[in-house]
Parts: structure tokens; C-alpha cells; sequence
């Protein structure tokens, strides 16, 4: 199986486990509290019908005019404060749901302008995630530079560490001033910023509801929406940093295969790609490619050579011209040049006893060494290929 593919199926396995365990862990904290506050709430309302002679069909008329009343409990909603904070949930996708567009074309504009503005937003988030990734790693590189660390180059470990306080000192700020502007406690200021923050938005807390403070506390206004996008810039420079490392994964796996696939074709040539047959002095006058050399790969051959591109040129060199017709070698595997063919009618064909080079020495400066894997080349001198070719 692919790694891709093995990835992908062990990740849609782990998200359904996690489904599974987070299903049986919320339903042991919550059912029982479901349970009870619906007797307690069943209980008021035959109380409430009660005690002022209501039908069940007036209950539920003036239940419903209540929920309709709910958003207004706050103030005026679609002034300019109002519907900028309302353009923030929709373009930042955390959607509180504590206002929504009742006229059609509110309704049809919200969903054009959101197909423009979510992108655009999650772009935005993510470029500017990885500047303040690339600021905060020269800030530590300079600091240890600064203290004279041996080490000075910066981790992930350290870029993680940094990201993780980071997002820490935003929640705790925010749990700190909402605590007090909204008269909530420190937990459940924390958690609405944790849940805002992570764009889930349930809208079971929400800010600005309360004393007309859209409209009253312009400076309460300013800091709400100032928090919330920087929040989300720092929340972001830490899922750049640690998340989307994850994501490219399968490209590069992709990528990667591509290059294997484009070495390998290289294999199956339609005309054959001969291999320089080495010589030994102890083997017959007859060239014969050793067995080594045969079961070794051409792919491994192609990659060894075109990591080492001193080779000498009348070995090697033929311009492409002159293989018309042969194979053509994918542009990584070339350095402009091909191959040349080994056959007995060739020019550069060598007898066994020679040393595998036709040019003059002078012409041509030994080298000191070659890549060590390159086997089937060992048994010739290899030389530089001259500037002037």
C-alpha cells in the first residue's frame, strides 16, 4: 500500500475513534444535567400556566414571542458596530449565531459575501501566520546569539514551545478582560475565548450582548474586534507552524513518486542505453558486462552519474542531436547531454586493455576521486569534462 494511502487510512480511522471516545465522554458529563434541567423547566412552565390561567396553546405563543425578542435583549444589532462584528463571525467562520440576516437579500448577500471573504480570510491568516513564524525564529536566533549558546540555529521544538505559550498568554489575557467587562467567570471567559479563537462559535456566550454595549462602550467595541482578529492571527501562526507541515505531506510523497516513476521509465528504453563496459585486466580480450553491473538498476546507475558531473567527454558527451530516435532521458536525469550508446561501430569503443579515455592526457586532468557507489564504473579512468566542450 501507498504511504499516501496508508496515511489517509489511518487518519479517517483515528478521527473515527476520536468521534467515538468524544461521543461516550460527553454524553457521561452531560445527559444526567439534560435530564434533570428539562424536569426543572418542565416543572416552571405548568407553575407559570398555572398561576396565570394559560392554555397550552397560549404558552407556546408567547414562548415563541420571547425567543423572537432574544436577540433585541442587547440593542440594536444592524448599526455599523453591530454589522461589523457581524461580518467578523461570518468571514472568520466562527458564526455565533446571536445575529443572522432575516430579509432575503440579507440572506442571499451573506452567502456571496462569504464565498468571497472566507477565503480570502483563511489566506490572510495563514501568510501572515508564517511572517510572524519567520520573525519569532530570527528573535530566537538572535537571542542565543546574544547569550553565546553553542547551538544557535532555532528548532521545531523551540518554534512549538514559543507558539504554544503564545496562544496560552492570548487565552488568559482574553479570559482576564472578558471575566471582568462581562461579569463572567474566569472559566467561562476562558472558554469563550477558547471557543472563539477556534472559530467553533457556539454562541452559548457572546460579547458585546449586554447594556447596549455596541452602541454605549465604543472603546469595549474596539477592543473586542482588536482581540479577536490578533487572536486568531496568533492562533493561526501556530497551526501554520504545526499543522500544515502535516498536510504537505502527501504532496511531497507525491512528488517524490513521480521522480521514482520518471527514473524507472528510464528502464525501458526503445533504444537501448547501452552501459560502458568495464575492463579488467585479468578478464579475456572479449568485453562482457560484469554481473554486478547486471543486476544493478539503471536507475541507480543514472542517478550516481548525474550526481557527479565531471565525467570525461569523450566517454560521455553526445548532443542530443545525435540520439534521434533513442529514449529521451527525463530533464532531471540530464545535464543538457546524453549518453553514449556502446557498441562495436562506435568511434570510442574500447579493446579491453585500454584505459577507457581516447583524449590526449593532455587534454584531459585526472580527478581525484568518484562517488564510491559508482561500481560499474570503477575499471575506467575518468577524467573532467573540458570547459571548451
Amino acid at each position: 500500500m501507498k504511504r499516501q494511502n496508508a496515511r489517509t487510512l489511518a487518519l479517517i480511522v483515528s478521527i473515527l475513534t476520536y468521534l467515538v471516545v468524544g461521543a461516550a465522554v460527553f454524553e457521561t458529563l452531560e445527559s444526567k444535567q439534560e435530564k434533570s434541567h428539562k424536569r426543572r423547566l418542565d416543572a416552571r412552565k405548568y407553575e407559570l400556566m398555572r398561576k396565570y390561567n394559560l392554555t397550552k396553546e397560549n404558552f407556546e405563543e408567547l414562548e415563541h414571542v420571547v425567543l423572537q425578542l432574544k436577540p433585541h435583549k442587547a440593542g440594536v444589532q444592524w448599526k455599523f458596530a453591530g454589522s461589523f462584528y457581524f461580518a467578523i463571525t461570518v468571514i472568520t467562520t466562527i458564526g455565533y449565531g446571536h445575529a443572522a440576516p432575516s430579509t432575503d437579500s440579507g440572506k442571499v448577500f451573506c452567502m456571496f459575501y462569504a464565498l468571497l471573504g472566507i477565503p480570502l480570510t483563511l489566506v490572510m491568516f495563514q501568510s501572515l501566520g508564517e511572517r510572524i513564524n519567520t520573525f519569532v525564529r530570527y528573535l530566537l536566533h538572535q537571542a542565543k546569539k546574544c547569550l553565546g549558546m553553542r547551538q544557535t540555529e532555532v528548532s521545531m521544538a523551540n518554534m512549538v514551545t514559543v507558539g504554544f505559550f503564545s496562544c496560552m498568554s492570548t487565552l488568559c489575557v482574553g479570559a482576564v478582560a472578558f471575566s471582568h467587562c462581562e461579569g463572567w467567570s474566569f472559566l467561562h471567559a476562558f472558554y469563550y475565548c477558547f471557543i472563539t479563537l477556534t472559530t467553533i462559535g457556539f454562541g452559548d456566550y457572546v460579547a458585546l450582548q449586554r447594556d447596549d454595549a455596541l452602541q454605549n462602550d465604543p472603546r469595549y467595541v474596539a477592543f473586542c474586534f482588536v482581540y479577536i482578529l490578533m487572536g486568531l492571527t496568533v492562533i493561526g501562526a501556530f497551526l501554520n507552524l504545526v499543522v500544515l507541515r502535516f498536510l504537505t505531506m502527501n504532496t511531497e510523497d507525491e512528488r517524490r513518486d513521480a521522480k521514482q516513476k520518471a527514473l524507472l521509465s528510464v528502464s525501458k528504453p526503445r533504444g537501448e542505453v547501452a552501459c560502458l563496459i568495464p575492463l579488467s585486466a585479468s578478464t579475456s580480450s572479449t568485453p562482457v558486462i560484469d554481473d554486478a553491473a547486471k543486476a544493478k538498476d539503471l536507475k541507480g546507475v543514472y542517478t550516481e552519474v548525474l550526481h557527479f558531473q565531471t565525467i570525461c567527454s569523450c566517454l560521455w558527451y553526445r548532443s542530443k542531436e545525435k540520439l534521434q530516435g533513442s529514449t529521451m532521458i527525463p530533464q532531471e536525469l540530464t545535464f543538457s547531454d546524453a549518453y553514449l550508446p556502446q557498441d562495436s561501430n562506435c568511434p570510442h569503443y574500447m579493446e579491453p586493455a585500454s584505459t577507457g579515455c581516447v583524449c590526449s592526457p593532455r587534454q584531459c586532468a585526472s580527478i581525484s576521486s568518484i562517488t564510491t557507489g559508482l561500481h560499474i564504473l570503477s575499471p575506467f579512468r575518468v577524467f573532467k569534462r573540458r570547459s571548451s566542450v
